[in-house]
């Protein structure tokens, strides 16, 4: 009988992460370590395998087929893993809770009342990027989020905490800078950021298609909010944004209009469907009471 490798986890998350990108440079970034040394790691983990993972070309690199069947096996055994460090953790350290919150999202009044209620316990706050929350969740990096709509539900308990107004984003030069307000009308022309491989994202903060079946206009895509920005600057788009993201403590070459005749989007709390700790419970009614979209 062959005997099953023993696989280093450090090694199988370094292969999520270039088949995530399909580049080894970026995921060399991404994971703060030296490009050969991270193709050493994948040529390693591919001997213990047996198997090829990627195919390396002069443009980057694509999966396998056997890259493409290890993949989804690799990331159940990190999130395993990651739900097993945390449930010893929490069998070990009853009181610790990690809040993650997106760009502008502001959670101190919910932090500061729960360690008040709960002076032995250790709770922390931490960044996320628009695009972390479920991920983060699942990954057992933060107990609890506060995000922005759109957010896949499922495996997750989601509350909705308040509502934002829609706006629109436009250099100080635009045309339409000075109107009380616009409609989709008004931009049916304009062309709008896109994300790559999140078809809720586009059709929210896109509103694409419109309400009369029209697709919007396509626009670049972007990765980061700051490069968004940055491309209505510009002048190359404009997007729809949140109006509680602060936009003008932010760009001051940029400004909002309000935006009628659409819903507003939805700032929520998100947890692990599963995670029923009595800390995190108490942290879901500090949440509700304290995180209404005012000032803190």
């Amino acid at each position: 009988m062959s005997q099953s490798p023993d696989l280093d986890l450090r090694l199988v998350r370094y292969f999520t992460v270039v088949a995530e990108q399909l580049h080894f440079g970026r995921a060399a970034e991404i994971l703060r370590i030296a490009q050969p040394s991270l193709s050493r790691q994948i040529r390693r983990l591919e001997q213990e395998l047996g198997a090829c993972l990627l195919d390396r070309t002069p443009q980057g690199s694509r999966l396998t087929e056997a890259g493409e069947v290890f993949l989804p096996h690799a990331r159940a055994l990190l999130r395993t893993a990651a739900r097993a460090a945390s449930q010893a953790r929490a069998a070990a350290e009853p009181s610790r809770l990690v809040v993650g919150y997106t760009s502008n999202l502001i959670v101190t009044p919910a932090v500061r009342e729960l360690r008040r209620r709960h002076p032995d316990a250790d709770v922390r706050a931490l960044h996320l990027d628009w695009n972390e929350p479920r991920t983060a969740l699942l990954d057992h990096r933060v107990d609890a989020v506060i995000a922005r709509l759109p957010l896949t539900a499922a495996e997750l308990e989601v509350t909705v905490l308040y509502e934002e107004p829609r706006v629109l984003v436009v250099p100080l030069d635009h045309r339409l800078v000075g109107k009380e307000s616009v409609t989709l009308d008004d931009i049916a022309d304009e062309p709008l950021p896109r994300v790559r491989d999140d078809a809720a994202w586009n059709a929210f903060w896109r509103i694409d298609p419109r309400p009369d079946g029209s697709r919007a206009p396509e626009g670049p895509f972007v990765g980061a909010l700051e490069d968004k920005f940055e491309l209505i600057a510009a002048g190359q788009a404009v997007a729809i944004v949140p109006g509680g993201l602060g936009l003008d403590r932010m760009r001051p070459d940029l400004t909002t209009v309000p935006l009628d005749g659409i819903d507003p989007s939805h700032v929520v709390l998100a947890t692990r469907a599963d995670d029923r700790s009595r800390l995190l419970a108490s942290f879901r009614k500090v949440a509700r009471a304290l995180l209404t979209g005012g000032a803190p």
